[in-house]
């Protein structure tokens, strides 16, 4: 591998998510390459905040959400109806009811693969932190989000921990506030996922 200078690193064109108002305020605009982690405990805003980000990258890019632990359930449903998520610009945003890594990692690498790959949940994946990194090395030019159980405040399991370490973007819901602590951060630096709720929580 060729050592760069620094003209050569400022030289390198890096495709941004074109984030605009709450999204941009909370989160930047960072690359559409790389693994990003969510964490929050239950009834935190979690999977609401997600599938709100789903439906804002699937104007531009095809997402795919990987439920390996509602899979196509009632629940699954309704949360699609919630968000309306079939007004996603056609063919966007795909439901992969409970694939496993490997045959995700497959799908990824056909023609017209999704762009951005949503896994729920980390720990359902039972992947080792080496397990990990193979798995993004196989795929350097998407954008991986894990979704992820939390102990406290943290991510859940060593693994899971090791891997927010690494991600580019670490998003930590709680009180239906999307907080961002990873590489890149808005002038606001959280979203909120649902006033009333936050402004109960948060006061």
């Amino acid at each position: 591998m060729k050592a760069l200078s620094p003209s050569e690193v400022l030289k390198m064109r890096k495709e941004t998510i074109p984030f605009t108002g709450a999204w941009r305020d909370a989160f930047g605009n960072p690359e559409w390459a790389g693994v990003w982690l969510v964490w929050g405990n239950s009834a935190s805003g979690k999977t609401s905040f997600v599938m709100q980000l789903c439906k804002e990258l699937s104007r531009w890019r095809k997402v795919a959400y990987n439920s390996l632990e509602q899979r196509d359930s009632k629940t699954m449903q309704d949360t699609i109806r919630e968000y309306n998520m079939q007004q996603c610009p056609r063919g966007r945003f795909q439901l992969i009811p409970g694939e496993k890594i490997e045959d995700l990692s497959k799908r990824l690498l056909k023609p017209k693969a999704p762009d951005v790959v949503v896994i729920d949940s980390y720990q359902y994946t039972q992947m080792s932190y080496r397990e990990y990194v193979d798995f993004k090395e196989k795929h350097p030019d998407k954008l991986i989000i894990f979704i992820s159980h939390a102990d406290g405040l943290q991510p859940d399991g060593r693994a899971a921990r090791k891997v927010q370490y690494d991600a580019e973007l670490k998003i930590r819901v709680e009180g239906f506030r999307a907080t961002s602590l990873g590489r890149t951060i808005g002038d606001k630096g959280f979203y909120t996922v649902y006033e009333e709720g936050a402004n109960k929580y948060w006061g």
